[in-house]
Parts: C-alpha cells; sequence; structure tokens
C-alpha cells in the first residue's frame, strides 16, 4: 500500500513539473531564429528573367507553328492519298468486270476466246484473219491482267503511305500539344512575375527594357552598320513593307498569322505574301531556308533574324529601323533593327 501511495506520489511529481515546464519549452520554441527570407530580387534580375521566360516561350511558338504546318500538310497529303485509293479501287472493279466479260464470252465459245472457232475453217484467208483476232484477243486479255497486276501494287503502295502520313500526322499533334502547354507555361510565369511588383516598379520595369533595347541600339550603330547601305527596295518589298506597317498597333498573338493579330513570323510570312512571295512559316525556317545576305548589304523588306536560336524576327524598313510583333502583352511596333541581339539577314526575294 506504501508503495503504490510513494508511485502515484512521484507521478504526480513529474506531471506538476511536466506542465511547469512547458511554457518554458514554448518560449524556447518560439525564440528559435526563423530561416533568413531570399533576397529579393532586382528589377533589372527581373527584366532579365521574364525576357528568358518570353523568349523560351518564342521558341517553343516556333516549335508550335512548324508543327501545326506539319499537321496541314500530313492532313492533305492524307486526303490525297485516299483519292487515289478510292480511284485504284474503282479501276480494279472495272477491269475486273471487264476480266469477267472476257471470261463469260470464253465459256459460250466452248472454252475459247471469240474469234478461235473461226480459226478452224478450211479457207486459208479466213484462217489467217482468225488466227491475227486470237492473237489479239490473247494479248488483249494478258494485257488487261498486268493492269489490274499493277493497279493493285499501286493500291498496296498508297495504302502503305496512308498510314506513313497517318503516323507521322499524330507525331506532329503531339509535339503540337507539347509545345502549347510550354508556351502557355512561360507565358503563365512570366506574367505572374510582372503580377508581383507594384505600379511604380512595373513602369520602372518597362523603362529598363526600354533602356536596355536603346543602348544595344546606339552599340549597333556605333559600329558604322547603316554607312553604305540602300534605301532602295524592289516593288515586292515596298508591298511587303506596307502591309507590315500597317499592321502597327495590333496585339502580338502566338500562333497567329491575322488579321486581328501576329506572332514575330506570322507577321513576315503575311506581310511577304501579300507582295506574292510566299515564305515558311516559322522564324527558324525562314533563316534556315531563305537565301542570307551581309547587313553590309541589307536594304528595305529583308528580314533580320535575332537570336542564337533564331527564335525572332523581324522585318527591316530603313533608317536602322525593323517592324516587328516583339511578344505576348505588347503591340506590333517599330523599334530599332539592332535593340536586340542579331543574328542575320535574309531576303525572300
Amino acid at each position: 500500500m506504501n508503495r503504490r501511495r510513494h508511485a502515484t506520489a512521484a507521478i504526480t511529481v513529474i506531471c506538476a513539473l511536466t506542465v511547469l515546464a512547458s511554457p518554458a519549452l514554448t518560449l524556447q520554441a518560439a525564440a528559435a531564429p526563423l530561416p533568413p527570407a531570399p533576397p529579393k530580387k532586382s528589377l533589372e534580375e527581373v527584366r532579365k528573367e521574364i525576357d528568358t521566360l518570353y523568349r523560351q516561350a518564342a521558341v517553343a511558338t516556333d516549335a508550335y507553328n512548324l508543327a501545326e504546318e506539319r499537321t496541314k500538310e500530313q492532313s492533305a497529303e492524307i486526303v490525297r492519298v485516299a483519292r487515289m485509293i478510292v480511284e485504284g479501287r474503282e479501276k480494279i472493279e472495272d477491269l475486273k468486270a471487264k476480266a469477267g466479260a472476257a471470261a463469260r464470252a470464253q465459256y459460250r465459245n466452248g472454252g475459247l476466246p471469240d474469234g478461235a472457232q473461226l480459226v478452224l475453217t478450211n479457207d486459208p484467208q479466213l484462217f489467217l484473219d482468225a488466227a491475227g483476232r486470237l492473237k489479239d484477243g490473247a494479248k488483249a486479255t494478258t494485257d488487261l491482267l498486268g493492269e489490274m497486276t499493277r493497279t493493285q501494287a499501286q493500291l498496296d503502295v498508297y495504302a502503305k503511305e496512308a498510314g506513313v502520313n497517318w503516323t507521322r500526322l499524330e507525331a506532329n499533334r503531339v509535339r503540337q500539344a507539347a509545345a502549347k502547354k510550354e508556351i502557355n507555361d512561360k507565358i503563365a510565369a512570366a506574367k505572374k512575375l510582372e503580377s508581383e511588383l507594384a505600379a511604380e516598379e512595373r513602369e520602372r520595369l518597362r523603362r529598363l527594357e526600354e533602356q536596355a533595347q536603346q543602348k544595344a541600339q546606339t552599340t549597333w550603330l556605333g559600329t558604322g552598320a547603316l554607312t553604305g547601305l540602300t534605301t532602295d527596295a524592289t516593288p515586292e518589298a515596298k508591298k511587303a513593307i506596307a502591309y507590315a506597317t500597317a499592321q502597327i498597333g495590333k496585339p502580338y498573338g502566338w500562333g497567329d498569322e491575322g488579321p486581328r493579330a501576329y506572332d514575330c513570323s506570322g507577321l513576315t510570312q503575311s506581310a511577304w505574301g501579300s507582295a506574292g512571295r510566299q515564305i515558311p512559316r516559322t522564324s527558324q525556317e525562314q533563316w534556315r531556308l531563305l537565301p542570307r545576305v551581309d547587313i553590309k548589304d541589307m536594304r528595305p523588306g529583308d528580314l533580320i533574324v535575332y537570336f542564337k536560336d533564331a527564335s525572332h524576327i523581324g522585318m527591316y524598313v530603313g533608317k536602322g529601323t525593323i517592324v516587328h510583333a516583339p511578344r505576348p502583352g505588347r503591340n506590333i511596333t517599330l523599334a530599332g533593327a539592332g535593340s536586340m541581339e542579331i543574328l542575320g539577314v535574309v531576303r525572300p526575294m
């Protein structure tokens, strides 16, 4: 009994001590230092981060546009092949009908083709005429069978071609969907960074953007890039320039080719299309496939390609200026031709 009393008393003391110690422990926990907050990014760092995100969105836009072009091409090719298959099947049915008619004629003649009965004549001239017709009939039957074989072989080729085109179509659709997701993710991340800034900071950010472009343009002009450049433009280039400059003030829209909005290569493609010159859809394809010219030989209407990945493009309109669709959230505008990192120049004509 005494032992039980002692044990109960000990437990009571321990509980009391625990209760008394708890506030101290709580105070100790509250007094523990918090991890240091990450240093706030400078506006210049934010500007560069936003610029990188939009550049990455531009690369993804090129991938989207290219996949879309390939999808259109493959769809058109599948339709063409399908028509060929239908025509081939109709031809096979026609040939089968002709072959059936020939077989029925042979059956009526006791297994001999038309004219073969006349071979059994005693008249030499009739024999020769009938033999000639028999030879012609045999050749016609052989030709008919040969044409059926060739047509069937063509159908097999068309069927295989249709399968290949369908596989490519599906692959391009997958690429298109992946590029679309990346574009939306990058633009959303850039907009989130901008939305976290106060109104005054956003205005300062815009000025920083302009200052960086002006600095790059001044540096470029300082190299003498405009020295000796011609101001003449071909009639086609004048039409392209007129079209592009008429779009000033319209919004940038990724994947858009007008008339309400354009992305950078959609603007240049549509402008040159209005002048009767069809050029590739994306800035990377325009850089890869169009004839290149030296900057010293540049003339109005030429296209200036920007950044090492050829992710942006604008049209040179003269006097060191381009017209271009900058990026999401911006409108089509005039800008300094040297305000961004120049990769090279291409000429649609």
